[in-house]
């Protein structure tokens, strides 16, 4: 029996060991580093609330996350529910396409995105040789390459949990429903849909909270008024202003913290959330 107990322990050990070492005490010393470098003070959340450069960032963070989140849900669910009705070589292709951003670098994804987009892009000059338009569109470096390159890597964290719940409908709920008269339309809207919402649920927490951390994409893809939170943790850094940048890491941390937790409130949501990510 006591064998039994210390095995688990044993097993789980290195993986703690690791955890504390690379993750928990780095985290205590940013923590510790945004209230005691070089003293012990509170100014620097102080100057958050006065920073009119921190409040635009914070803004321009959560307007972005909402609507890359907004995006992913109305072309991801529509792809999630397709996949409960295909069958199942069917559904195995487009579940391959979903997966295929998995597969590839995110940085290699951006540097496509740039490709697409630049002024002398494929889209600009397939608009130029048809005659759309006389000279080349400002595409890149936009609050739009921002939100559409974030949305297509992003996809499939919408994707998966939908279709997870969706596939664990009872079928037999949706005949019953259409023996009692209900319509196809009514069957999703008051069977379907009802039953979906902790995937969308979990999809939109998953995209949020990833979105909210983004920085490679918006770097590349965004202009100067596209600037994200975690890129002023990372020009600060660069200013060597190391207390002021664990404070707006913290302050990130916090809100991504208080989303999760909200979330994981609403019924179902954390149970998807773990099925989803096995």
């Amino acid at each position: 029996m006591l064998r039994q107990r210390v095995t688990p322990v044993l097993l789980v050990a290195p993986l703690a060991a690791y955890m504390l070492a690379f993750y928990a005490l780095p985290l205590v010393s940013m923590l510790l580093r945004s209230v005691a470098d070089p003293t012990w003070t509170l100014e620097n959340y102080r100057r958050l609330g006065g920073d009119t450069v921190f409040l635009q960032v914070f803004f321009t963070t959560l307007r972005t996350a909402l609507i890359v989140t907004l995006g992913t849900l109305l072309l991801g669910y529509p792809v999630a529910f397709a996949l409960m009705r295909l069958r199942h070589s069917a559904a195995a292709v487009v579940l391959a396409v979903v997966l295929l951003p998995f597969w590839t670098s995110v940085l290699v994804r951006s540097y496509a995105w740039m490709v697409l987009l630049g002024r002398h892009g494929l889209i600009n000059e397939l608009l130029l040789s048809a005659g759309i338009i006389d000279t080349p569109l400002r595409l890149l470096n936009t609050p739009f390459a921002v939100h559409i390159a974030m949305i297509h890597i992003l996809l499939p964290y919408m994707i998966l949990p939908i279709a997870s719940v969706l596939r664990g409908i009872d079928a037999a709920l949706l005949r019953a429903a259409a023996g009692l008269g209900a319509s196809p339309r009514g069957v999703f809207w008051q069977v379907v849909l009802p039953l979906s919402v902790p995937g969308a649920a979990a999809g939109v927490l998953l995209v949020f909270v990833l979105s909210l951390g983004f920085y490679i994409t918006p770097a590349l893809v965004g202009g100067p008024r596209d600037l994200m939170l975690s890129m002023l943790i990372a020009q600060q850094v660069d200013l060597l202003n190391w207390s002021y940048a664990a404070c707006l890491s913290v302050a990130l941390l916090a809100m991504t913290l208080l989303l999760i937790l909200t979330f994981q409130r609403l019924p179902g949501v954390r149970d998807v959330l773990r099925a989803a990510t096995r």
